[in-house]
């Protein structure tokens, strides 16, 4: 009996190591993949804008004090330019890489020009724009924080004309309207800060062909200041360039 259990024991014993060995190995803990932060462009944003633009005007007369001009008779061309500033409000939707959204924009402006008269001479047109909106739907994609866009949708201007002498300066007649198009634009913008944003902006507005009425600044003989002086027919595109900062109000979150 003895023997029997010395004889198990000294199994046991050469046994022992070869178990150890057989064990698996202890498995090993990797790290977590480090979060990536993406940048979030949905929810409702508000910014400022500035920039510069030029209005491209050609003038036709079609009636000059009560007289039907057929066809109608070339005055000239100019570009009215200048700088504009402003502000925008809108609201974003990001699916994916891709962002939808809607956007009101309204400008204060003083684009200014003129040019001689080709068909009454001795005096120049003159036209002004002091304000403009743009009311547009988006269409962007973006990579995190970058947001290339492109904008479609309605355009108005307020438009000034006066027609003045050119040896004095004084003003002759005038007219003004409010006009309505529309526009076409594209723009980049870079968020450099989770509710941040700064961007770049063109937008060409097609403004078409009007017939405007101007009035006389003046009295004369026999025509009181206010009487009307004649109509004239007027195309008129604007292009614009802007620089924009935007306030999202919603937060950047993180996406895996």
């Amino acid at each position: 009996m003895k023997e029997v259990l010395l004889g198990t024991l000294a199994l046991i014993a050469l046994a022992a190591p070869v178990s150890a060995a057989d064990l698996a190995a202890r498995p090993s803990i990797k790290a977590l993949p480090m979060v990536t932060r993406i940048y979030e462009w949905s929810g409702f944003y508000t910014g400022i804008n500035g920039g510069a633009g030029s209005a491209h005007q050609c003038w036709d007369v079609v009636n000059a004090g009560g007289l039907v001009i057929a066809p109608p008779l070339a005055m000239g061309c100019h570009d009215a330019t200048g700088g504009t500033a402003g502000g925008q409000i809108g609201y974003r939707w990001q699916i994916a890489n891709s962002v939808f959204g809607l956007e009101a924009q309204g400008n204060w402006g003083d684009f200014k020009g003129s040019n001689a008269n080709n068909a009454f001479a001795g005096v120049r047109d003159e036209s002004r724009i002091d304000a403009f909106g743009l009311f547009t739907g988006q269409v962007g994609y973006v990579w995190n924080n970058v947001l290339l866009y492109m904008k479609g949708g309605a355009a108005g201007v307020r438009d000034k004309y006066r027609v003045f002498d050119f040896a004095t300066g004084l003003t002759i007649d005038t007219g003004r309207e409010i006009r309505w198009g529309g526009t076409v634009g594209a723009g980049l913008e870079f968020g450099f800060a989770p509710n941040w944003s700064v961007g770049i902006e063109y937008d060409h507005l097609f403004i078409g062909r009007r017939d405007v009425d101007f009035v006389f600044s003046i009295g004369g003989v026999g025509i009181p200041a206010g009487a009307r002086a004649g109509t004239a027919r007027i195309s008129q595109d604007v292009d614009i360039g802007l620089v924009r900062v935007n306030y999202r109000s919603s937060d950047a979150v993180a996406k895996y």
